[in-house]
């Protein structure tokens, strides 16, 4: 009996050592993607990683920011990268042309053209004698990158009235932040102006919006949160915690109590005057779901838009790339 006892004491201390090592284990490094300041939740979330209770605990996370999300096809595949904010365009080009099957839409990050929401808008100047985009005829047009969400927009734009490139236009690269100095410096003859970029006072004064891309598009689910299957089959637990978190911090932000302070986290991220963000979270912002819950099916028609545009060879059926289980069971635990 006392050998008995013995054993079971050290079946238990084993126990306890084995416990002890799981919860000592060092947090998930999680690198999130981010463009546009503001805009893109990544250059946001960790100004409020105060309401984030899993952060630092099983999670951590690095925010890492790049020109276009084209760029960040290459990290995905290399594993540099374990959260990206994809657009629709690169994120087909990604599963058609990178082989990324394994690569899963997680979560919404905003949807351009929703009804009653801002919807992206596309500038030329005033003095250009450009009233209508047959007019861009032998014209440049400034994008971010060939494949990204705005130059996807801008060629079904074109192409919907008779226009093609280099045929007809010339395409000049350049970021989003310089938009608006190389249509005034006359570089560009037509840029996209995305927020919050597009309320630059002296683009505002001296040029005007040619179209807008619901025009074309209707509702785009312009950016979505993706990640690796192998990488959320390894790590769900930590997964779940995340989407937990970034839903409070969300929610946090797009709350119109905290508006105030949400206009001096974008001054800070920005250097912009607080008071130029009274369009932030707001109708006339873009549409994010508070749930972080993507529209699936104008998903699949904008993947559709990026074939077509001949820049991804195959048809793709979306559905089989979307995992929200993360993010549904995380809204459980909150409700």
């Amino acid at each position: 009996m006392r050998n008995l006892k013995l054993a079971l004491a050290g079946v238990c201390a084993l126990g306890l050592i084995g416990v002890g090592t799981a919860n000592s284990a060092e947090p998930v490094k999680i690198r999130m993607s981010w463009v546009a300041p503001v805009s893109n939740w990544a250059s946001i979330v960790l100004e409020k990683k105060d309401l984030a209770k899993h952060m630092g605990k099983s999670y951590t996370i690095e925010s890492i920011r790049y020109q276009g999300t084209p760029q960040m096809i290459a990290a995905i595949a290399n594993n540099e990268l374990e959260v990206s904010n994809l657009a629709y365009s690169s994120l087909a080009i990604a599963i058609g042309n990178a082989g990324l099957e394994d690569i899963r839409v997680i979560a919404d990050e905003f949807q351009d053209g929703v009804p009653g929401h801002y919807s992206s808008q596309y500038y030329v100047r005033k003095d250009s004698g450009i009233n209508k985009v047959e007019d861009l005829k032998g014209k440049v047009v400034g994008t971010n990158g060939g494949g990204s969400a705005i130059d996807i927009a801008i060629r079904a734009t074109l192409k919907k009235h008779g226009l093609e490139e280099k045929r007809d236009y010339t395409m000049l690269e350049g970021p989003l932040p310089a938009m608006p100095a190389m249509l005034l410096e006359k570089k560009a003859d037509l840029i996209p102006a995305v927020l919050p970029f597009a309320l630059n006072p002296k683009l505002k004064e001296e040029g005007k919006v040619l179209f807008e891309q619901r025009e074309t598009l209707g509702v785009t689910q312009m950016i979505v949160w993706t990640a690796r299957k192998s990488f959320i089959d390894k790590n769900r637990a930590a997964m779940v915690d995340f989407m937990e978190d970034m839903l409070i911090i969300t929610r946090w932000y797009q709350d119109p109590k905290n508006h105030a302070e949400v206009a001096q986290i974008a001054s800070k991220i920005t250097k912009a005057p607080p008071e130029r963000f009274g369009w932030l979270f707001t109708k006339a912002d873009t549409y994010r779901d508070p749930n972080l819950i993507p529209n699936v099916e104008a998903l699949q028609r904008n993947v559709d838009v990026t074939q077509d545009l001949g820049f991804v060879k195959n048809k793709i059926d979306i559905k089989k790339y979307v995992d929200l289980s993360l993010a549904q069971e995380a809204a459980k635990r909150l409700k």
